[in-house]
Formats: C-alpha cells, structure tokens, sequence
C-alpha cells in the first residue's frame, strides 16, 4: 500500500464509505483497497483495537471480520492454552492465532482460502509474530502434520448458501467427524463454536471434554470454546464469563445445577437480580440461590431477589422502588409519573411492545421496569432502578 493510499485513509477513517466511493480521490490512490480498509476498520476499531490502529495492516471482505473473534475473547482464550507447539486449524482473518500463538514456541495458521492466507502472512510480518501459514484445509494439514501441544478451531458457521448454522455438522469442518484425529495429534482441542449452539446437544456429540467456557462480552454471549483434553473421561466443569465487566467468573458442573435444591421467594423483596447471559446460556439457575444470598421469583422467570444487596451477584442488580399485579389499572397504582421506561419481559404473556402499548409508555433508561411472573403464577410489573454497583451496560428487552 503506497504513501498516498495509506494518507487517504487515515483521513478518512470515519467516513461513510458509500459516499466517500463517489468522491473523487488524490492522483495515486488506490482506491478500491482504501475504501475497503477503511470499512474494515471501522467495523474493527470496537472488535479489535490493536489491529484497527496499526496503520501497516490489511483486512478481507466484510465477512471474516464480522465471523472473527474480538480482540477481548481472543485475549481470555489464550490465557487457557499454553505449551510448545500449536496449530489454528481455521485462520480466518488470523485474530485469534495471533493472540493463542504468544503462549507457544512454535505456531501454525492454516486455511483453505489463498487471499486470507496472503493477508496473514503480511500481517503476521507486521506484528512480528513467528506464525507459519499453510494454504490447506483443516483435513489436509492434519493428515500430514506432527504431534501439537494444542490445536484450535473455528468451524465456520455458515453454508454455501450464507445461512448461519448451529448444528456441529452443518459447520465447516465437521468438528465431531474430526474430533478421533484430533486428539490422535493434540493432547489438547479447543473448538469454538456459536453461542446459539445447545451446549447439551455439543456434549452428546463431542468426546473428552474438560471445560465449556461460555464467553460473554459486555453482557453479551459471544462464543462458546469447548476444551476436549486426550483421555479425560469425567463431566465436563461449565465456566462462565462476563469480559469487560467487574463481575465474578462462575465455575460449576451440570450435575451441580441438576442437583441442587432451588430456593424460592414468596414475594418481590428489596433488590431485584438478572444473571448476566453467559451464565443464562449455561443454564446455571438453581446454583445461583445457593452460591448467593438471593432467592428466584418463579422456576421460569430467571430473576433473583433479596432484602440485602448481594454486591458480588454476577449479572445486573437493581433496587426495587416498588410492584404491583398486572392488571388494567397498574399505571395509576405504581406508574403514574412513568411517561418513559425500559421495559424487559421475562417469563410474562406480553412482548415488550404490547407492554409498551397497554401502558403507554415510552423508551427511557431512568426508569427500569420487569413484567413476570411470581411463584404462585402471578402476573406483575416491578418497578426498579440501578444500582450504583451495576455497571452501565444496555438494558435490552
């Protein structure tokens, strides 16, 4: 990429890239690459900072940017692998064989697509990461490979058609085919596979698992990476997180949470709780009332609630202002000053915009309101607002 081309761009890093197309560009720009940097950067500059600041870096189509990992997940998974050799099955746009590789002496990057093996050869230079890139598919390099420490992969999520998959088999490779020569090569696999994926539906399927890492980031599930270690034959321990939060990790078995006694409440008390959603993803539900100090609401509503605030409770804490049982005159009992509110549905027979409707209320985030259902399958909306504990995340609904 000449001068003038990386000039154009730093100029226009904010751009927005359809018009900026229509604009004429300084003699000597390559303007087809310009265009398409500067898209891939700004979708990058959340995803992965370190990469979208480095000038000297190039980037694909839009695709594998939007299928690669953040630089965030990317990061917690390289603190679980370690050892001397090391292979990334499924390259891609190479974010996460750059960061898992620093753990390792020696590395390799193989992928089936020669444009994104060239662009993982420059930017491996760049960064000066002693990565070797191998244009093969994942089949073909284990058959010719040696012995690793660890392999990584990332089957891809999406058919010939560009439909996104859930199912094992529907990826690319088929992990569960591959997962006997798999740990033939590696005493350890990590698989990283869509959030949307049953993890019970995964542990039928793959063999030898050790951990289910379920990554969020930012109260958003992200990913799920399944470690399969050679030999092991125990249940697998559930680990959940939320990166980029001060909440706690939260490590369990299933046979914990199939286990353990739920603890109920009979009414609504003085502080409301919401887990955060890798531990929702994991099902981690009934553990929650005997790991804190908080009750559930109903055995479908997934809500908590306590008399004393239990700070370290891993997912979103507000205080209760008030509830009442949903009925036609709620908002004269509990809402009348509420012209704007959040609004989330759990466990609850209206969807969040018929609630909307029926309450006439409109969107707002100093008012926090939750429709469910209690115990004794009642209806009701509680009133809340943050705490100054929970850190300022998207309500959702």
């Amino acid at each position: 990429m000449n001068e003038i081309t990386k000039q154009f761009i730093r100029e226009n890093l904010s751009a927005d890239v359809p018009t900026l197309a229509l604009k004429k560009a300084p003699v000597g720009t390559d303007v087809s690459l310009a265009l398409r940097q500067i898209a891939a950067r700004q979708l990058l500059q959340k995803k992965v900072p370190q990469w979208a600041e480095n000038e000297d870096l190039l980037f694909p189509v839009h695709l594998s940017i939007e299928q690669c990992s953040s630089e965030a997940t990317a990061r917690y998974k390289a603190n679980l692998l370690k050892g001397d050799t090391f292979a990334d099955l499924t390259g891609g746009l190479g974010i996460d064989s750059y960061y898992l590789a620093q753990n390792f002496r020696q590395a390799d990057y193989v992928e089936r697509q020669a444009e994104l093996c060239d662009l993982a050869r420059h930017n491996f230079a760049v960064l000066e990461a002693d990565i070797k890139v191998w244009n093969e598919t994942a089949e073909e390099y284990l058959k010719e490979c040696g012995q690793k420490d660890c392999i990584f992969v990332d089957p891809a999520r999406r058919d010939e058609h560009g439909r996104k998959t859930v199912s094992i088999g529907d990826c690319t490779p088929d992990v569960a085919a591959l997962q006997h020569m798999l740990l033939e090569k590696a005493s350890k696999v990590m698989v990283k596979l869509s959030p949307m994926l049953d993890i019970n539906r995964a542990l039928e399927e793959l063999r030898h698992v050790k951990e289910v890492h379920v990554v969020a980031v930012a109260n958003e599930c992200k990913e799920l990476d399944f470690i399969m270690e050679r030999g092991y034959q125990g249940e697998p321990r559930l680990v959940c997180v939320n990166l980029l939060t001060d909440q706690p990790e939260m490590r369990f078995a299933l046979e914990e949470e199939r286990n353990c006694q739920c603890k109920m409440a009979d009414g609504v008390l003085q502080y409301l709780y919401e887990p955060h959603p890798a531990l929702m993803k994991a099902g981690c539900f009934k553990l929650l009332t005997e790991r804190f100090a908080v009750l559930k609401l109903h055995k479908n509503s997934n809500l908590y609630t306590s008399d004393q605030l239990v700070p370290d409770f891993p997912g979103r804490i507000f205080e209760v202002e008030g509830w009442a049982a949903y009925h036609k005159k709620i908002k004269q009992e509990l809402l009348v000053d509420v012209d704007k509110a959040s609004i989330a549905v759990r466990n609850f027979p209206l969807t969040v915009a018929e609630l909307r409707k029926a309450l006439k209320i409109g969107d707002g985030d100093e008012v926090y309101l939750f429709a469910t259902t209690l115990r004794g399958e009642k209806n009701v909306v509680i009133r809340t607002k943050k705490t100054a504990s929970d850190e300022a995340v998207s309500f959702g609904s």
